[in-house]
C-alpha cells in the first residue's frame, strides 16, 4: 500500500487533472487560494446532496471545487473487478463514520476515461484523494479496514496542514431523513447481447455465446465485460469435448506442437493453475516464428482476460510477454 505523504508535503505534480477542468462551477463558502491551497474560514460546512457522490469526467471539477473545503476520497471501480465490490462497501462506511469530514466520490473507470488515466489507475480499484484542489494517491486493491481508517485519518492530517479544515453535511440528513439500512438495490438489466450470450452459456451453447459477444463488441470495442466475456466462453468452447488425460498426453508427445500447447495452457488455467499456464506460453515463445509468436501473444490476452487484469499474477507475466516481444 502506497503510503499518504506526510504532512506539510507539496500536493502539486502527483497527477495533472487540469485537463479535467473547464468552468469548475463555484463552491459556496470559500474560493481557491494561490498555488492551490484553500482559504476557506475553519469550520466551513458545505452542503452536499450526499457524502457519497458519483464522479464523472463531466462534473469532477465541481469536486476539485469541494475539495478547498473539505478532503474528497477519491475510489476508482468497475463493475467487472470483484475486489471493487468488497472495497467500495468498505470505503461509503468509513466515510459515514468520518461524520461529514470526507466525502467520497465513485469514479467507474469504464465511463470515465479521462478521470483514469489522471489518476494513473494502473489496477482497479484504486484510492486517492484530493486536497484543495491537487491528487494523492493513496492505494489501489483491498486494504483491511483498520488500515483504511489510517489512511483516511493521515489524509486529514494533510488537508489540516493546506489549510482544508471545512466539512460537508448531506442534504438528505439534514431534511431528517432516517439513518436506516439503505434500500434494497435495484437489479440493472443486462445489456440485450450480454443477457443473450449468459442465456446460450446456461444451454451449453458456447458457439452462440460468442456470437453474442462478438456483437456486442462490434457495437462497442471498449465493452469491457464483453471482451472479458468472449475469453471466458472461448476458453469453454475450446476444451468442450476434450478430455484431460487426451490433452496432456498430447502436449507431452509434441512440446513443439503450438496447438497442443496452447489447450494444454487453457487446461491448465481453467484448473486453477494460472502461473502454469502462463509459464508454458511465455517458455514456448522463443521458439516460434513470427506468426506462432503472435498466436501466443493473443491467447496470452485472453486468458489474462480469463483471469482478470486485476489479479496480481497478470502484470508479472505481462511483462514477462513485453520483454520477449521487445
Amino acid at each position: 500500500m502506497t503510503s499518504v505523504p506526510p504532512s506539510g508535503v507539496n500536493l502539486r505534480g502527483a497527477v495533472d487533472l487540469s485537463s479535467l477542468v473547464n468552468r469548475p462551477a463555484p463552491v459556496a463558502g470559500g474560493q481557491a487560494g494561490a498555488a492551490g491551497a484553500a482559504t476557506v474560514p475553519p469550520g466551513t460546512v458545505i452542503p452536499v446532496p450526499s457524502l457519497v457522490l458519483e464522479g464523472t469526467d463531466t462534473n469532477f471539477g465541481e469536486l476539485l471545487e469541494l475539495s478547498k473545503i473539505v478532503p474528497v476520497i477519491v475510489d476508482l471501480w468497475a463493475e467487472w473487478s470483484e475486489p471493487s465490490t468488497t472495497l467500495t462497501p468498505l470505503l461509503e462506511k468509513l466515510i459515514a463514520e468520518f461524520g461529514g469530514r470526507l466525502v467520497l466520490a465513485t469514479v467507474d473507470v469504464d465511463s470515465n476515461p479521462q478521470l483514469t488515466q489522471a489518476f494513473a489507475a494502473q489496477s482497479i480499484p484504486t484510492v486517492a484523494a484530493v486536497i484543495a484542489g491537487q491528487p494523492v494517491q493513496l492505494f489501489s486493491g483491498v486494504v483491511p479496514e483498520d488500515q483504511v481508517r489510517e489512511v483516511f485519518e493521515r489524509v486529514l492530517e494533510l488537508a489540516a496542514s493546506n489549510g482544508v479544515t471545512g466539512s460537508a453535511t448531506a442534504a438528505d440528513a439534514a431534511e431528517g431523513a432516517p439513518d436506516t439500512a439503505p434500500a434494497e438495490p435495484v437489479e440493472v438489466p443486462l445489456p440485450p447481447h450480454h443477457q443473450a450470450a449468459y442465456d446460450a452459456i446456461e444451454r451449453g451453447d458456447y458457439t452462440a455465446a460468442i456470437a453474442e459477444y462478438k456483437t456486442a463488441l462490434a457495437s462497442d470495442p471498449r465493452d469491457v465485460m464483453a471482451v472479458a466475456g468472449l475469453a471466458q466462453v472461448s476458453l469453454l468452447d475450446r476444451l468442450t469435448g476434450k478430455t484431460i488425460p487426451v490433452i496432456r498426453s498430447e502436449a507431452a508427445a509434441a512440446p513443439n506442437d503450438i496447438d497442443a500447447q496452447l489447450l494444454v495452457a487453457d487446461l491448465d488455467l481453467s484448473g486453477g493453475h494460472i502461473d502454469d499456464a502462463f509459464d508454458r506460453l511465455l517458455t514456448l515463445f522463443p521458439s516460434q516464428d513470427a506468426a506462432g509468436k503472435n498466436i501466443i501473444r493473443q491467447r496470452l490476452l485472453e486468458l489474462f482476460e480469463v483471469v482478470g487484469l486485476d489479479d496480481p499474477r497478470v502484470p508479472p507475466a505481462r511483462a514477462r510477454l513485453a520483454a520477449l516481444l521487445y
